[in-house]
């Protein structure tokens, strides 16, 4: 109980923790303790707010057939790209808080904070649910691209100075805070391209518009087994086993450092029995021995939490990324 009184560090008065909970609490009265104890009765709607073909759009589309299963009702993802995700963000923000709008979220999502005035907030205009999984992002490169390293790229790339290009799957995104990072840690001067999403930006580096890729792994590793990629390195710190070949950015830029994590969340004041129960649902199937060898598969690992320490992630993360905006320079159009 002593936890449920501290908001991102500080102490707020018990009547304000009551005010901030009776909107959950007259909505559940509203909703009827049949309906929430029966919940779901109808389909729920995952919205991934990217195109399909990215992480987001995998992990989704993976959690919503195993929620199907599990509830006996529909899981139906809803692809809402545009704006590095803030469209399908505020689509969810702004739907009744009764659990069957949900949002699939990525630590893209926390960046946004830093580089626009968003139509929500962050933190308060969503109710956590659970982090789904984590996993490295990777550097690759277009199959004719004369490098297979990361120490030949940067030498290329110092050798023709704003001539090679990167894509990334979005301003202000997971990517391009990678990308600029890589930049800044090298003093290589590669041009940033950014594409609604990581899938079209995987497929313009494929067709060899475009040079360089900074992706998360999971969407990027079946195109760089089927050889349409070249990887040169992880964001790891260690080796990924599902490309023990390929090494770390780390080991030719020391400290450097590109993961990415993604987790569910809903709109505000779902009430907490319905927040607890897909909580448990979620975690039963990441507890589940295929689902920890599918996500190893894609090259990430599960993560298993309870909505507060989801919801704890999301606001430390969104302090993190303003500082490193801040930081790298990085900026909107």
């Amino acid at each position: 109980m002593i936890e449920a009184n501290w908001r991102n560090g500080y102490a707020v008065p018990a009547l304000t923790v009551l005010a901030m909970s009776l909107p959950a609490v007259c909505f559940a009265q509203e909703l009827g303790a049949e309906a929430v104890r029966n919940f779901p009765v109808r389909p729920i709607r995952l919205i991934v707010p990217f195109p399909p073909g990215g992480g987001n759009d995998i992990m989704g589309r993976f959690l919503a057939a195993k929620l199907s299963e599990r509830f006996g009702r529909q899981t139906l993802v809803e692809n809402r790209p545009g704006a590095d995700g803030i469209i399908g963000a505020e689509l969810a923000a702004k739907a009744p808080p009764d659990g069957y709008t949900l949002l699939i979220v990525s630590v893209s999502y926390t960046m946004n904070a830093a580089l626009h005035k968003l139509p929500y907030d962050p933190v308060k205009s969503f109710a956590p649910i659970s982090q789904i999984g984590v996993g490295p992002g990777v550097l690759a490169v277009t199959p004719t691209l004369p490098v297979n390293s990361v120490k030949q790229l940067i030498a290329l790339a110092k050798s023709r100075p704003a001539q090679l290009t990167y894509a990334s799957s979005g301003i202000g995104g997971v990517n391009h805070f990678a990308g600029e990072l890589f930049k800044l840690a090298t003093k290589a001067d590669i041009l940033h391209v950014p594409y609604k999403g990581g899938g079209p930006a995987m497929t313009d580096v494929i067709a060899g518009q475009v040079e360089v890729l900074f992706n998360a792994l999971t969407s990027a590793l079946p195109y760089i087994r089927s050889g349409r990629l070249k990887a040169l390195g992880v964001g790891s710190l260690k080796r990924s086993p599902a490309l023990p070949d390929v090494p770390s950015i780390s080991d030719t830029v020391p400290g450097y450092e590109s993961v990415v994590w993604w987790g569910i969340q809903g709109p505000a004041g779902i009430p907490p029995p319905i927040v607890s129960k897909l909580n448990a649902e979620v975690n039963a199937i990441l507890r589940d021995p295929q689902t920890v060898k599918r996500m190893e598969a894609e090259a990430a690992e599960v993560v298993i939490d309870t909505p507060e320490v989801f919801g704890k992630l999301i606001s430390d993360e969104v302090a993190k990324w303003i500082k490193v905006a801040k930081a790298a320079g990085i900026k909107p159009h």
